[in-house]
């Protein structure tokens, strides 16, 4: 599974009063695979809109076929309110699904907003991909003794 999103500029959209307002999404996001485990990459701001529902189109695709999720917080530069609801929310479908989810490579930024909302008790953060990857194995070893 390799699904490629891409979200760049979009058409200009004529506001209130006929003033052009640009609509920049600033969101891209990659899918990859790491064995049995599928790992989306977040690159830009997951804020409000369309971004953050960006976000939910991936992940909820993912979801359909994968047991491992893990989504790569590294590249994430803002994140607001909209964000934070939709990594909830995506908790809550991998629930939903049996799908284990975690969270990885969240910056100081991302760390601390995690923090303040509580969510670092809901989500499983890790500080990297390799340590978030490497979890689904130890949880193997523990299921196997």
């Amino acid at each position: 599974m390799d699904m490629n999103w891409q979200i760049g500029e979009q058409p200009g959209i004529v506001a209130a009063f006929d003033v052009p307002k640009e609509l920049k999404l600033k969101l891209s996001l990659e899918t990859r695979n790491r064995g049995d485990v599928v790992i989306v990459h977040c690159q830009g701001r997951l804020v409000y809109r369309d971004e953050a529902a960006a976000l939910s189109g991936v992940v909820g695709a993912v979801l359909q076929q994968a047991r491992k999720l893990v989504i790569d917080l590294s590249g994430v530069s803002a994140m607001d309110s909209a964000g934070i609801g939709e990594l909830v929310l995506l908790q809550n479908w991998a629930q939903g699904k049996s799908v284990s989810l975690k969270c990885a490579g969240p910056n100081s930024l991302v760390s601390t907003l995690l923090e303040l909302t509580n969510l670092d008790s809901v989500l499983e953060v890790h500080p990297s991909v390799d340590e978030a990857v490497a979890s689904f194995r130890e949880e193997r070893v523990w299921v196997d003794c």
